[in-house]
Order: structure tokens, then sequence, then C-alpha cells
């Protein structure tokens, strides 16, 4: 068998489990009516959950960008890439996230994976939720230190782990909310044990930020946290609605990233115009208490609409909302069923989640109506 054989073969297993992935061509903005494989499909899959992606204002904003900065950065932030905007950006979101300094990284995968390696090496010790996110697992991999990994929000684990470790730093790494689970991590608990065990704590809130905290300040602002020990990673193209990410923290350890972090370093700088772009974002998230709230109603509405079926609606108090339904060719069929009705709701299959729960990650937006929710709710009802 050849090489290239053996992948095919490969492909050939994990279509028989049940497990290959199919990407929909989207062609209109990001909405909750969007026009997909040339269909016009009423979507709950997206993390636009404040509903900014299409918003006027940021496309102006993105416009006047273009016009006065061009499309590309041209280089590394480090060489010729790093544009007035891109400064006033990281200003603003320090200011907005009450820390010292931020940096901005190209993407959040791009951000956990120089956060970590940047932060700790071979001899030093990484403590990580069972559940975090790739980008996370993936930079605790890449970093060589000693990993460590505590079953999904166990405290009493962590601070073992911690208790047992002799390494000379220590780093703990964690979602804030869950990306498929939709759940929130206990931050105060978890700066609790970095400050009893003299370690750092790396909060991953690509889905809290704009969504959580007075003015949507993200889920540190929430449970009213400070410390110097706290590096907040936050993206850019969730609730804010453009692209990118950016990390906040202590000002000696934004710069050692900035001086450290190669997937900064080494990577041409994101258009200046999504930075400018993002500004605006900025200030539709702070004066965005209207939009949290129409979310909040949502949320509210979908839970007893979708209790009492067979299947389980995972325990969310957040926009992800998930619905397991157990094995891949059941949460297939559901998913199949519901296109069939128009409604595109993402079938999230193992490696993503665990073996045995296949599930629908129904993502909500303050873009959706009532009406929409209830189209859902009567269509997954009627499935049953």
């Amino acid at each position: 068998m050849t090489l290239i054989e053996t992948f095919a073969q490969q492909l050939d297993a994990m279509e028989e489990r049940a497990l290959l992935r199919q990407r929909r061509v989207v062609d209109s903005g990001c909405g909750a009516v969007m026009e997909v494989d040339g269909r016009r499909l009423l979507t709950f899959c997206s993390n636009d959950y404040l509903g900014l992606a299409a918003e006027p204002a940021l496309v102006a904003a993105a416009r006047e960008g273009a016009q006065r900065y061009g499309v590309g950065a041209g280089a590394s932030q480090m060489i010729s890439g790093y544009h007035a905007p891109h400064q006033a950006l990281e200003e603003r979101l320090a200011e907005f996230v009450g820390m010292p300094r931020a940096l901005c990284f190209s993407s959040g995968y791009l951000a956990n994976i120089g956060i970590v390696t940047a932060l700790v090496a071979p001899g030093d010790g990484v403590f990580s939720d069972q559940l975090n996110h790739a980008s996370l697992i993936d930079g605790v991999r890449l970093s060589g230190a000693d990993r460590h990994v505590y079953p999904h929000l166990d405290m009493v684990e962590l601070a073992a782990q911690l208790a047992a470790s002799r390494a000379a730093r220590k780093l703990v790494v964690s979602d804030a909310v869950f990306s498929m689970d939709g759940d929130l991590a206990p931050l105060p608990e978890l700066l609790a044990l970095c400050e009893q065990h003299d370690a750092m704590l790396l909060i991953d809130d690509a889905h809290g930020f704009g969504v959580l905290g007075p003015q949507g300040r993200g889920a540190v602002a929430q449970f009213g946290l400070a410390s110097p020990r706290i590096l907040y990673m936050g993206t850019l193209g969730k609730a804010a609605g453009v692209a990118g990410a950016f990390v906040a923290g202590a000002d000696a350890v934004i710069e050692w990233l900035l001086q450290s972090a190669r997937t900064y370093i080494f990577e041409t700088g994101a258009p200046p115009l999504l930075a400018h772009a993002t500004l605006t974002a900025i200030d539709l998230i702070e004066r965005g208490d209207l939009r949290r709230q129409r979310l909040q109603r949502l949320i509210a509405q979908l839970r007893p609409g979708l209790q009492g079926l067979r299947w389980t609606l995972g325990d969310s108090a957040t926009p992800i909302q998930p619905l397991l339904i157990g094995s891949n060719e059941d949460a297939l069929a559901v998913g199949a069923a519901l296109l069939e009705q128009g409604i595109w709701a993402p079938v999230i299959r193992p490696p993503t989640v665990a073996p045995g729960t296949a599930r629908l990650r129904i993502s909500l937006s303050a873009a959706h109506t009532p009406e929409q929710l209830d189209r859902l709710i009567d269509a997954i009802r009627g499935l049953v």
C-alpha cells in the first residue's frame, strides 16, 4: 500500500464511523439567516453573539480603514506591520478589560500557542482543564513543559496537582466559557489556587468577551477579579464581530510575550483595516447592554422549550446551548432533518467532544428573533 493509499484508507474508516466533516459554502454576510449552499437557511451555528458581524457601523469602519491604510500590513509587526490602529486598539483593549497592557494577535489559536510556549518550557509545569480548547492543548504540548490535565472543573484535583509539583514555574490554563458545553470555569477558585501555589493563570475568554461582565468586559470582570497573576485572552471574531485576538496582563509579562511569542514575532501583521474596525466594535460592545439583554431573553426562551426531550440539554447559561444526542449517526440524522426544514444547527462529533456525546451545538445571537427561536424549538420537538 502506498502512502497516498493509507490516507484514503483512513478517510474510509472515518466515514464508516460517521466522523467525516463537511464544509458548507456561505454566500452572504454572517447573520441569523444566511445563503448556504444555494439555500436560505435559519442558522444557529455562528459565534457572532451580539450580531455585530454584519453591523453597518462596522462595515463602514472597515471601509474607512481600507481607504486609509490599504488592505495588507506588509510585514510582521516587529518589522513594519505595526500601524497606528494596532497601537490604538491595544491601548483601548487594555483600558476596556482593566489591565495595564494588551498585545494583539492574528487569531485566538495563534495567541494561545504563542502565550503558552513563551511562558513555560521544559522543566516548568502547566496545568490544563480536560475540556480546554484545542489551541490551549496544542500550546501546552508544544511548550515541552510537564503536562498536568485535571478533570473538568475539578478544583480538588487541580489543588493536589499544584501541591505535588516541584516545577520552578507553574502556569494554569483554562477556558472561561467552555466552547462545546457553554459552562463557566470557577475563576475565583482558580485564582485562589494560583495565589496559594505561586502560579500564573491564563484565562481564555473567547466566548465570554463582549457577552459577560459589566458592559461586556468579560468573565474576569463578571467575577470582579484583579491580579497581576492573570493573563486574559479574548478573541475579536466572535462577539466583537471582526477578527483576531488579544492578551492583556501585567506590563512586564506582555513585554515578554512581545519579545518571545513566536506566533506574534514571525506572523505577518493583521490588516490595519481590521484593527480600525475593531475600535468601533469595542465601542458597540461597551454600549451593547440592550443586545446582551436580548441575548439573555433568548437563552431563557430556549431552555424550557428544549426540556423533557429524550436528548439532554447541557447546563449552560451562555449563548452556547449543547443538545446531547449520543451517537454520531443519530446526531447527523437530527442535523440533516433540521436542514430539510431550512435550519442549520451544527453537529459536533469526536474528537471535538468525547465519544458517545455527539451533539447539536446551538449558538444564539442577539440577531435572532423570538419567532426564529420558536421555529427551532418546534422543529427539534417535532423530531422526537
